[in-house]
């Protein structure tokens, strides 16, 4: 099956999900590019036969550039007779073309990969750097806190002993003015109560 400029205008793509692939407007372009070359030579081509024809029918030279309306009718004499040169190097640029592509794809490929893996490489190191960060933050946290803890500790054991000895110095006191107020009863009682005034 021969392939036409329509048959590349018409082709469509399977679209493959989670996968690399191709900005899909940047191949439209490309192919729109193959397209516009591929009818050139199509059309240089059917020129070509023209002429040839024009030739081996025993015209003029003059008459076969000066009349370039037998392009149309052209194609029909060429058809029998298909052991032309011209089809070669059509064959060849149509080649060419396809080699192009498939040269253009194959770097496309090879620099999409290689963007891919920069972009890993380099977020692999953000991914280890953050990583670093985050453990020296929380060493640095855990041991602020541990000091924090140390200081608590240390400051709850002081106010226990002062609450003790706050305690103590605080019943001392009382059990002395309870036993101050115990020997002031005492020595009231022991008083009659005309000593007292009353």
């Amino acid at each position: 099956m021969a392939l036409t400029p329509d048959d590349v205008v018409t082709k469509q793509f399977q679209h493959v999900r989670f996968k690399d692939g191709f900005d899909p407007d940047e191949v439209d372009d490309f192919l729109d590019e193959i397209v516009i070359e591929w009818r050139k030579a199509l059309e240089e081509n059917a020129e070509l036969k023209a002429k040839l024809a024009a030739y081996e029918s025993g015209a003029a030279p003059e008459a076969a550039t000066a009349a370039p309306a037998p392009v149309a009718e052209a194609p029909a004499p060429v058809a029998e007779a298909p052991a032309e040169p011209a089809p070669t190097g059509s064959a060849t640029a149509t080649a060419g073309i396809i080699e192009l592509a498939q040269r253009l794809h194959d770097e496309h490929v090879a620099e999409g990969e290689a963007k891919r893996n920069q972009l890993i490489t380099e977020a692999e190191a953000e991914v280890a750097r953050i990583r670093t960060e985050a453990e020296a933050k929380q060493r640095e946290e855990t041991a602020r806190l541990e000091r924090e803890r140390n200081t608590l500790e240390a400051r709850i054991t002081e106010l226990r002993n002062f609450e003790r000895d706050y305690r103590s110095q605080l019943r001392g006191y009382i059990e002395g003015q309870l036993r101050d107020l115990d020997e002031k009863s005492a020595s009231t009682d022991s008083t009659p109560v005309s000593a007292i005034g009353l």
